[in-house]
């Protein structure tokens, strides 16, 4: 195969444009080695090669998505400038561009008056809305699903909060019951509903969630990071289709634009929908925020130093893919559904293999066929190895015994996990791959 390189030239006329801007300064002598320069980069270059091949449909594993062409040459082209976004003084155009964009991101959610900014992924932005969430709950506990992401609890532990896991129930979703059955005993300030869970895909019950939350009083916080743009699409399950319909309902929601927002790493975003939580970010900063009355970013951040690349990119991006729904943009993620229910769909109706649960997103995770609970995950391990030397690359999930026994009848569950094995099916293209994905896969199985 061969890169991309059309947007090079793109990314030429758009260098002579932008000089044209700064035409009244004096020149600078820029003489650089660049006999060296070139033979650093060309070394970088066979370093490079030392990777799995993220950008293309046969890499079926992890959360990788490359970005846009346009992301990537507008992303090069504010390097020129090398922006930072912590304040105008430093990111004039670029913070307004973010704004702008984030903006964007929250009218997807029916968010027209919410405060929100860029962060350098879905760590640090939920590390934001639990911070926020311990100034306006302090001393109450926070709970997320055991098949959350991990870094809520890490999150918790840095920021001094005190954190349950809730237990899912067999299709890897908040079990409604077990979650009522914490609040009754627990003094607890916030729950985090899962939008997309990083292993499964699995979608958190919202609609009950908010029920509770009449009850209880708790803020509800949506880590959307990895499924929060599926509130595009229009082939969701009835179901999960209800979840997104009440997000505009929660208090604060994290989504990713470099996992499914076509954005080069590293690039998240959280909202509040309450734009008065600002006032728990005011600062000052004497050298800083000097040349604008404006808001500047860094007021309503954690982070200070952050790259006004990230917001040049996404903002050109969303210019050239509104995301509404029916959109181009939209239809990817709706063909990645589509190729995640078609794995789906072959993998159960062959005997070789087992399923856990049909995808809610675009995330498939199966198992070839055995009497036991090692040897599942032997196979696994056999297959996930036969599959990479056919340039066919997946991923494994350990999952938890305890979810599968009501679903793997008659497998000796003799171990604690059972080795499973997961694609992320988020490239478009993945669609047009999917038949091809299959025989390789059909080809490596024992």
């Amino acid at each position: 195969m061969r890169f991309e390189k059309d947007t090079i030239e793109i990314l030429k006329k758009a260098l002579i444009k932008m000089e044209d801007g700064f035409e009244s300064l004096p020149g600078v002598d820029t003489d650089h080695d660049l006999e060296g320069t070139e033979q650093v980069i060309m070394e970088v270059a066979e370093r490079m090669q030392d990777n799995f091949p993220y950008f293309h449909p046969l890499y079926a594993g992890q959360m990788l998505k490359p970005p846009h062409p346009l992301a990537r040459v507008a992303y090069m082209l504010s390097m020129w400038i090398n922006p930072n976004n912590h304040a105008l003084d430093g990111g004039r155009a670029s913070s307004r561009m973010e704004k702008e964009a984030v903006a964007q991101i929250a009218e997807i959610f029916s968010w027209k008056n919410s405060l929100g900014h860029l962060t350098s992924g879905g760590t640090m932005a939920n590390m934001e809305a639990l911070w926020i969430s311990s100034k306006l709950s302090p001393g109450k506990k926070v709970l997320a699903s055991d098949q959350a992401h991990y870094t809520h609890n890490r999150l918790c532990d840095v920021l001094g909060l005190h954190f349950e896991s809730v237990p899912c129930d067999d299709e890897a979703r908040m079990d409604v019951s077990a979650l009522e059955e914490i609040l009754e005993r627990e003094n607890v300030g916030t729950v985090v509903a899962t939008i997309g869970t990083t292993g499964t895909g699995s979608v958190d019950p919202l609609p009950e969630m908010i029920e509770l939350r009449k009850r209880y009083g708790f803020l509800l916080h949506a880590d959307a990071a990895y499924g929060g743009y599926y509130i595009l699409v229009d082939n969701l399950s009835p179901g999960t289709r209800g979840a997104f319909d009440r997000l505009h309902e929660v208090d604060s929601i994290v989504v990713d634009p470099h996992k499914h927002g076509l954005q080069p790493y590293g690039c998240g975003c959280i909202l509040f929908k309450d734009p008065e939580v600002g006032r728990f970010y005011r600062h000052d900063s004497p050298y800083t925020y000097f040349t604008s009355s404006e808001l500047h970013l860094g007021e309503i951040s954690l982070e200070c130093s952050r790259a006004g690349a990230s917001a040049v990119a996404l903002w050109a991006t969303q210019r050239l893919l509104p995301m509404v729904p029916g959109g181009e943009f939209a239809k990817g993620l709706s063909k990645s559904r589509d190729a995640a229910l078609w794995l789906y769909d072959k993998i159960s109706s062959d005997g070789r293999f087992r399923t856990i649960l049909s995808p809610e997103l675009d995330i498939v995770v199966w198992a070839p066929n055995g009497a036991s609970a090692s040897e599942i995950s032997l196979r696994s391990e056999e297959l996930f190895k036969a599959a990479e030397k056919r340039n066919l690359y997946l991923a494994k999930f350990k999952y938890p015994s305890s979810l599968l026994r009501a679903k793997w009848k008659g497998v000796d569950f003799d171990q604690e996990y059972v080795t499973c094995l997961r694609s992320c099916l988020m490239k478009p293209e993945h669609f047009d791959w999917i038949e091809r994905i299959w025989t390789i896969l059909a080809e490596s199985a024992v």
